[in-house]
């Protein structure tokens, strides 16, 4: 089908009755032009509140699963007739009912265990969009509009990483043919789970939290639609935080690389790995406010080219809940490079994402960037991976310090830009901050700055004031 548009609507733009009303209004307008899929997140708060529950069962809590499940039906009970006509609630109740009903019993079965196995938790927090692409659907249908809710599982094939699975793109472009290429054809409007998948013998599958939007890039590609929108709560990519920075501006084009990059690097805009599957087809993205629909929001494009990118750098985001862990020889007999390779090795198989990395030529010590919540699993791996070097000597123990923030300072025009470092550091120390590491690749797409936890917000807005990025 050509011209079709793929759209996304996060948990905050379905978080009420009104909400999903906006968002079929969207689905409805877009629909009578041409072919579109939409793809939905749990509402709001939803997926939290599932993962607790999971989290109760497990440790035999039932008074409280029970108290969760009881807030659960509430909400979406509420929604549900606050949202449809009295004439179809009955049914819609019902349907919501069993919905539920599936959670509950995948949880009574963890509590029974004491354990919560990966594919069921899989299974079970997938409910969440479930019950958002139900309700939307059926609001559609009872508007006069030709909808359907799909189960992405159906739809979307992954490898058998449970919790953080990767699309197979070949088997999804199969399945999504037979799926949604049926129903477009029958002039229906397909309303997909975002965030969830399954494995090619059926094995349910998650795209790991945020995944909604990574879902949306899948079925996008694997449709070739000619344009993907994703509905938050923001009116696009800004220069910066607003909370932080008074004078943060939406930014009217970026890039793929450049909106990777501040996603990765905790622009809550997109998931990370949102724009990878549309690589190939350059399929465009916009990222739009469905709160304040007469703002424009931001294009993504894929090359620096169609974006003009003006130079210098286009915008600054941070972390703070990032852990730097510090990996240093005891003397010249451990080679440095293999220490890095096995430590390297060890976040792999931790299914760990390095924010930044760094190291000393002289006394092969090194360092990196990573998420406090994986920081557990970091140190288990690495403990595991160097444990004789480390009962021998041969390596100091790991220095971890929770004490700090990243900053990383973004644009496709930062290439070859004269003093611009300079610029940004000298900025970062008038407001009496300390660099502790900086990273920057050859592509120099992105420096990674990391400094103390106290001095980040100060450190963020000194740079955005330095480059010129407000409004």
């Amino acid at each position: 089908m050509s011209d079709l548009l793929v759209m996304k609507f996060g948990g905050t733009s379905l978080g009420t009755a009104a909400r999903i009303r906006v968002a079929a209004q969207i689905s409805a307008e877009q629909h009578a032009k041409r072919g579109v899929v939409t793809v939905v997140s749990a509402m709001a708060q939803v997926t939290d509140l599932l993962l607790d529950s999971l989290r109760k069962a497990e440790a035999g809590d039932q008074a409280d699963l029970d108290r969760n499940l009881k807030e659960l039906y509430a909400r979406h009970f509420e929604v549900c007739r606050e949202l449809l006509p009295a004439a179809r609630q009955e049914a819609v109740l019902a349907g919501v009912h069993a919905l539920i009903g599936e959670f509950s019993r995948i949880a009574k079965g963890m509590m029974m265990l004491g354990e919560r196995p990966p594919r069921s938790i899989d299974e079970a927090v997938a409910i969440g969009e479930r019950l958002s692409a139900y309700l939307l659907a059926e609001y559609l249908e009872s508007q006069g509009i030709l909808a359907a809710a799909v189960n992405a599982a159906d739809v979307i094939a992954t490898d058998a990483v449970f919790g953080n699975a990767t699309p197979l793109m070949e088997q999804t472009r199969e399945r999504a043919s037979k799926t949604l290429h049926r129903l477009l054809d029958e002039g229906i409007l397909p309303v997909v789970t975002g965030f969830n998948g399954s494995t090619l013998d059926g094995r349910p599958t998650t795209l790991g939290r945020g995944g909604s939007d990574f879902s949306a890039s899948i079925i996008a590609a694997a449709l070739n639609a000619s344009e993907l929108w994703i509905w938050t709560d923001v009116d696009g990519i800004m220069t910066g935080d607003p909370r932080l920075i008074s004078d943060a501006r939406v930014l009217d084009m970026v890039t793929y690389n450049e909106a990777a990059e501040l996603a990765y690097n905790g622009a809550k805009v997109l998931h990370p790995r949102t724009l990878a599957p549309l690589v190939e087809r350059a399929i465009p993205v916009w990222s739009k406010n469905s709160f304040a629909l007469d703002k424009p929001g931001t294009k993504i494009v894929p090359s620096a080219a169609m974006a003009r990118a003006a130079r210098g750098p286009h915008a600054v985001t941070s972390m703070a809940d990032v852990a730097l862990v510090s990996i240093e020889p005891a003397n010249s007999v451990l080679s440095g490079t293999k220490v890095m390779a096995r430590a390297l090795e060890a976040l792999d198989r931790a299914n760990v994402e390095i924010l930044a990395i760094t190291s000393s030529s002289y006394r092969q010590t090194f360092c990196f960037l990573v998420r406090q919540s994986e920081l557990g699993s970091v140190m288990e791996h690495l403990e595991e991976s160097l444990s004789l070097e480390l009962a021998h000597g041969y390596l100091k123990p790991f220095d971890v310090d929770k004490d700090v923030g990243l900053i990383a300072v973004v644009g496709e025009g930062m290439k070859g830009t004269p003093g611009l470092a300079g610029r940004i550091f000298t900025a970062i120390s008038k407001r009496d901050v300390n660099i502790i590491a900086i990273a920057q690749g050859s592509s120099e797409l992105t420096i990674a700055i990391v400094v103390r936890r106290a001095g980040l917000e100060s450190a963020v807005k000194a740079i955005h004031l330095e480059c010129g990025l407000g409004g």
